[in-house]
């Protein structure tokens, strides 16, 4: 295991050209090391164990065919068999006297050796009833042959014995043959595995190296980086994948760069009033009660929106960070919608705004009902700071069997329909739309979170020019909420 990590830890140093030239060379080696075990060092060891398996066959078929065919068709099989597998066979009797003789061979140790055939034959008692293999060298002609012989019929009481003799091809010979063929086959095929394992390497390396280039291209803040995905599937999915990356990230930029510039804004406004009305009361209407009192109201409320752009800075941060957890109690509806639209009765007097509640029967639902509550906060500030000339507002209640839905519709621009999909970013603020009169911008991003923290559906309905409709759906099943 610590040879394995070791040979992982510096492969991960080494280049990638290099290491797909090192892998195709090493598999070329291996097959070339393989290739030559088996053809030159096993070569004549299996040769001689497919001579055996060969032999053994044509003995098993012989003796069949002795002890069940008739003569005249027993000869026939013998001789092509002799033929067939190129040996010689002696059949004897119990007695060691001639029974069958084929002779194919021009020379063999069992024809015309009686004294050899007797020592074969006292092998075969002496071996247990098993058949013997011998390998022997012929004096003669200095090669080496093949002699098997077995009894016939029970070991005990033999009917007769059976010799097979047949050649060993000169193995030796033909293994040097074959050894100078690998020798100028493996020269050759590893200069051309050299060449083309290099031009492999180069061509696959290669596209991954203009990515990888690209990629640090845009590390650096380059976001009009070309990713190049000629050259394989991989790697055009890669450079794809990296292109929609690097949209993303271009996009997230403009938009942080938005947010900061926004959150500057609503922050300097404020904070240059309280400085402004401070210093008059220091200067101008220390001495006046009223006065005093009017611009200490307004240094209050211009705090208060303060606070409440950090609170919604720090609700979102916890939402979309996962730190916020849910704790979902039991509660109405309906109660709940118009105890929040109640809380907008001091806008609706001071700045004429209409909000329109359409009730539906009171229905219990089950889910964090501070969090619920900011959701339909959110959504109603939102179409107030949206909504038409007319200032008008709808708020509906609507029951269905799996939850209720509920929805809050201005009568203001609408949206475009390429722009809905973004309407809950929170970096996204639309050039079409006025800024917002109420809140910190960041409603409909606090919103979505939430939405998504309870699973529950969400969405938007718009048209230009008659306004939109923000709806989300409160499921009764407390399973769809995340414990």
């Amino acid at each position: 295991m610590r040879l394995i990590k070791k040979i992982r830890s510096h492969t991960t140093k080494i280049p990638l050209k290099f290491s797909i030239w090192l892998y195709f060379m090493a598999f070329t080696v291996i097959v070339f090391v393989l290739l030559w075990l088996c053809q030159i060092l096993f070569m004549e060891k299996f040769y001689e164990r497919m001579k055996i398996k060969d032999v053994d066959g044509t003995a098993q078929q012989i003796l069949s065919s002795y002890l069940t065919d008739d003569k005249d068709t027993f000869n026939s099989k013998l001789t092509n068999l002799a033929v067939k597998g190129d040996i010689c066979v002696e059949i004897f009797d119990r007695y060691g006297r001639h029974l069958v003789s084929r002779e194919i061979l021009g020379d063999c140790l069992i024809h015309g050796r009686e004294n050899g055939t007797y020592e074969y034959i006292k092998k075969i008692t002496k071996n247990d009833g098993e058949p013997i293999w011998l390998k022997k060298k012929n004096p003669r002609t200095d090669s080496y042959m093949l002699l098997y012989g077995c009894a016939i019929g029970d070991f005990d009481s033999p009917t007769g014995f059976m010799l097979l003799n047949c050649a060993l091809a000169p193995v030796g010979s033909t293994v040097s043959i074959i050894k100078r063929q690998l020798m100028v086959i493996t020269i050759l095929l590893l200069v051309i595995a050299f060449v083309l394992s290099l031009f492999m390497s180069k061509r696959i390396a290669e596209p991954i190296d203009n990515i990888t280039r690209s990629a640090e291209n845009l590390a650096k803040g380059d976001f009009n980086t070309h990713f190049d995905g000629r050259g394989y599937l991989e790697v055009k999915k890669l450079a794809d994948t990296l292109t929609y990356a690097e949209k993303e990230l271009s996009r997230v930029d403009t938009m942080q760069r938005d947010l900061i510039a926004n959150v500057s804004h609503d922050l300097r406004t404020p904070l240059t009033m309280l400085k402004a009305y401070a210093e008059m009361i220091r200067d101008l209407s220390g001495d006046n009660p009223v006065k005093r009192n009017e611009h200490l109201e307004i240094i209050i409320n211009e705090t208060d929106r303060l606070s409440l752009m950090v609170n919604d800075i720090l609700d979102l941060s916890k939402l979309e960070s996962g730190k916020q957890k849910l704790t979902p109690t039991e509660f109405e509806i309906k109660g709940k919608l118009n105890e929040i639209i109640g809380r907008f009765g001091g806008i609706s007097e001071k700045m004429g705004y209409h909000i329109n509640f359409t009730p539906d029967s009171e229905r219990m639902v089950f889910c964090d009902v501070v969090k619920i509550e900011q959701v339909i906060y959110n959504l109603i500030n939102n179409a107030i700071n949206y909504t038409g000339e007319d200032k008008q507002v709808y708020v509906r209640q609507i029951n269905q069997p799996d939850g209720v839905l509920i929805e809050v519709e201005d009568t203001g621009d609408g949206i475009e329909e390429d722009k809905i999909k973004l309407i809950f970013d929170k970096y996204y603020r639309s050039e079409n739309h006025k800024r917002e009169v109420i809140g910190t911008g960041l409603g409909l991003s606090i919103v979505k979170a939430v939405l998504k923290l309870h699973n529950y559906d969400y969405g938007v309905r718009s048209t230009l020019g008659k306004g939109s409709t923000f709806w989300f759906k409160i499921s009764d099943v407390s399973r769809h909420i995340p414990q």
